[in-house]
């Protein structure tokens, strides 16, 4: 017996649906993620050895592709909507980015330098600082962190719902 790909949308759609959305907790993340997980079905129905799996080999792709949401995720803080390219001297105009930069803890300071403000990628990072690629990391998300804080704190930046860095100054140091 051949399995199709309607048969699956109608058998599984909506338990596939609220996984999803459990997962990214945003329902247009979900659509997407949805559309490419039938999508990838489609290609791949002819890869499904056993009719009586499918629903595994359906969750195994729902799976892998919530973890490719997160991975092309955006791995920049945008700030308010200014431009910067990597090898700039000066980010003078967002407000107070110098100074968090300064101020983060060494291994930190280190690593973001090298990625966001030298161009180099995190395996170029981990060669030169003779680290893992998983330690390079580690750095960066706790730098994006306690830079996030800082806007936060200091600034009076928000983050949105997709994570990134929204508004306007509103910095009592900078203004």
């Amino acid at each position: 017996m051949k399995i199709e790909t309607a048969y699956i949308w109608k058998k599984h759609h909506t338990e596939i649906y609220f996984f999803i959305l459990k997962k990214v907790k945003d329902e247009e993340a979900t659509r997407e993620i949805i559309q490419n997980v039938f999508l990838k079905i489609h290609q791949n129905i002819a890869s499904l050895k056993d009719i009586a799996k499918v629903r595994a080999w359906v969750f195994a792709i729902v799976r892998n592709e919530i973890a490719n949401h997160y991975n092309l995720a955006s791995t920049t803080i945008p700030l308010a909507n200014h431009e910067f390219s990597p090898n700039n001297d000066s980010y003078q105009g967002f407000c107070c980015f110098d100074r968090f930069v300064t101020n983060l803890p060494e291994p930190y300071k280190e690593v973001v330098e090298l990625v966001y403000l030298q161009g180099m990628t995190q395996i170029q990072v981990a060669e030169v600082l003779n680290i893992s690629l998983a330690n390079v990391k580690a750095r960066i998300r706790r730098a994006k962190s306690l830079l996030i804080h800082n806007f936060n704190t200091c600034c009076k930046f928000e983050i949105n719902k997709d994570g990134k860095l929204v508004g306007d100054s509103n910095c009592s140091v900078c203004n």
